[in-house]
């Protein structure tokens, strides 16, 4: 059974960081790109980051381009995402996605499709407000 779980959400101040954790079970994480996404309120989820299992990460978002960085240990089934300069529109759900049906396995795609993925944490809270 495919499982993701995001961790590490919370409260931070405007120009502050915070570190979320996706941890994996069910596929092989070096066989699979995983993807950030967040839901701002009355906004429509959006992907910003991929984690690549072949080839470079790659970014969706120029808002989050050099604020936030992925990776990933693919021996503990995790992935990882930094935020750095933390804004209040960053304020949003986060999660970590994947297709079990094998959609990303060559690496983070060119262009992103939601209805690609078809496996889902079950979101972490991130917000930022001083």
């Amino acid at each position: 059974q495919v499982q993701l779980v995001e961790s590490g959400g919370g409260l931070a101040q405007p120009g502050g960081s915070l570190s979320l954790s996706c941890a994996v079970s069910g596929f092989t994480l070096y066989q699979t790109a995983i993807v950030w996404f967040r839901q701002a309120p009355g906004k429509e989820r959006e992907g910003f980051v991929c984690s690549s299992n072949s080839g470079p990460d790659r970014y969706y978002s120029d808002s989050v381009k050099g604020r936030f960085t992925t990776s990933r240990d693919n021996r503990k089934n995790m992935v990882y995402l930094q935020m750095h300069s933390l804004k209040p529109e960053d304020t949003a759900v986060y999660y970590c996605a994947t297709s079990a049906a094998g959609a990303v396995i060559g690496g983070c795609p060119l262009y992103l499709q939601e209805a690609d993925f078809d496996s889902w944490g079950q979101g972490t809270q991130v917000t930022v407000s001083s």
